[in-house]
């Protein structure tokens, strides 16, 4: 963005695996151990039997959809994805779990198109294949010129931040996290000698852990975000622990939250003047079709665009473009979604000291509450 601001782009969780790696020029095996379904074949068709036909050998723009016009419109200068999914041939899916996340390698020009700096992958299907999943997700994100961050090879590499130069000087710095309020198996959290997630525990102390790297690493001109996946799947509800662990975040030298793992958006938070988000909801993912909890419309997908202030880390505004799931790809929600989502927005970021507005081109805002 230049000059004395920082944009942002935030995203949910990105799900390129199962049903959506289907579709895409190079589909891995289909075959899924759930109690569910057994073919990943079978959430392409959930999603034509709710909204029509979706291309096989799609182009590798195609779940993007408009997503990908926006962002070059909005040419953030830092794009933040969650990556969801275990990028892999290998390995042997994981015992245990309800659903399990993959996609074929030559699939990653998927990703690609959309051009992010960092990729989380703190979350709880980077490891759906285990550990060799993990090692080939890594070493095929690295290969394709990747950044990715919050899973490693041991501890030190789990939990080493990604630095994106921004220009004029200064960084961004993104600390990936997970917790286990995610779904992450204790199991999967790295250590000094195994390869694994960085699974932090949201205590105080689990905060201090990750704001005093934030102090060592950073220097004059630097912005720190935590990238952090944490919390259920559904719901508004946001427990007074994970409210005060944001907070600790925050007051130990992060100028942004960046919290992920839910379904559907969740309250935002502009707190000491930095924006948490408490969930981003999904932006990607081949849940079009299940039915269960449609009253939290799930297929309205945003995309967060903060404005930070580059020599204070302080929100100088933020806009939240919403997008909406149709025929496995994004279009541009309607008025009445958006004036929807905005007013449940509003309802429940008010008690944090976040306003969120709609603007007239249906995009929201999100400001500190006066």
């Amino acid at each position: 963005m230049g000059g004395d601001l920082v944009k942002l782009f935030l995203s949910g969780d990105v799900m390129l695996g199962r049903g959506v790696d289907q579709i895409l020029p190079h589909p891995g095996d289909p075959a899924l151990a759930e109690a569910y379904l057994k073919d990943a074949r079978s959430y392409v068709r959930l999603a034509e039997e709710a909204s029509g036909p979706v291309p096989r050998g799609a182009a590798w723009t195609w779940p993007w959809g408009d997503a990908l016009r926006i962002l070059d419109a909005a040419a953030p200068d830092v794009r933040i994805v969650n990556l969801e999914t275990s990028v892999t041939e290998q390995g042997e899916s994981v015992p245990g779990k309800a659903v399990h996340y993959r996609m074929h390698p030559q699939n990653l020009p998927c990703l690609a198109v959309a051009r992010p700096d960092v990729c989380s992958l703190a979350n709880n299907h980077v490891m759906d294949y285990g550990r060799r999943g993990l090692t080939d997700t890594l070493d095929s994100l690295a290969d394709a010129g990747f950044t990715a961050a919050g899973a490693g090879r041991d501890l030190d590499a789990a939990r080493r931040p990604a630095a994106v130069p921004l220009p004029g000087g200064g960084r961004v710095l993104v600390f990936c996290l997970g917790t286990e309020s995610s779904g992450i198996p204790p199991g999967w959290a790295a250590t000094p000698d195994r390869s694994g997630v960085h699974l932090v525990p949201e205590t105080p102390e689990g905060a201090a852990e990750v704001t005093s790297r934030i102090r060592e690493a950073k220097r004059p001109g630097d912005l720190a975000v935590v990238s952090v996946h944490f919390g259920s799947n559904w719901g508004y509800g946001v427990p007074a622990d994970r409210v005060r662990f944001a907070h600790a975040l925050v007051d130990g030298g992060a100028d942004l939250v960046h919290g992920h793992s839910s379904h559907h958006p969740r309250p935002l938070e502009v707190y000491r003047g930095r924006l948490v988000t408490y969930g981003c909801g999904d932006l990607i993912d081949d849940y079009e079709g299940i039915g269960g909890y449609e009253g939290y419309r799930d297929d309205l997908r945003p995309l967060y665009f903060p404005v930070l202030d580059r020599r204070t880390g302080a929100l100088r505004e933020a806009r939240v473009v919403v997008l909406r799931a149709h025929r496995m790809r994004l279009r541009p929600a309607g008025a009445d979604d958006c004036a929807w989502l905005g007013e449940v927005l509003e309802r429940v970021s008010s008690p944090y000291g976040a306003h969120v507005g709609l603007l007239t081109d249906g995009a929201l805002s999100v400001t500190a509450a006066a």
